[in-house]
């Protein structure tokens, strides 16, 4: 009877053991999330800003300009469109709603508000080589709110 409970013991320790050892050889799949939003498409090139001149006048989109706004200006992109706008030289970024069009200057890809080029320190020098990546397309118009970000 001694024979047979411990003949059950080490039958039981020796399922669990083997129980472990094999659920270890199971591959680990990583389970985190990327959080960085995905680029639709992305261009490099140069940006300037613009706005004491233009503030408080209506936008391409009809949206009153706001300098104080993280906005820009695109020439084809569609308004309400997420960009985020990238110094090269620096690293630092920015995030802005496409609702004006332009620049209308050649070489240039972009054209910030004033916020957006402090966020960014191209306020400074008033020209910097930055890449543009599209985050999320507009679908044309820019809601209210939606460039106060």
């Amino acid at each position: 009877m001694l024979f047979k409970a411990r003949k059950g013991l080490v039958r039981g320790a020796f399922t669990s053991l083997l129980v472990i050892l094999l659920s270890s050889c199971i591959p680990y799949t990583s389970r985190t999330m990327n959080l960085e939003p995905a680029v639709l498409l992305s261009e490099v090139g140069l940006a300037s800003w613009y706005g004491p001149k233009f503030h408080g006048r209506k936008t391409a989109s009809g949206q009153v300009y706001d300098m104080y706004a993280k906005t820009a200006a695109h020439r084809t992109l569609p308004f309400g469109s997420i960009v985020r706008v990238t110094d090269l030289k620096t690293g630092k970024n920015t995030i802005v709603v496409i609702n004006d069009r332009g620049p209308f200057v050649e070489g240039r890809i972009i054209d910030l508000s004033l916020a957006a080029a402090q966020e960014i320190g191209l306020d400074k020098n008033g020209l910097a080589k930055v890449k543009i990546e599209v985050i999320r397309l507009g679908n044309g118009t820019v809601e209210e709110g939606q460039a106060s970000q």
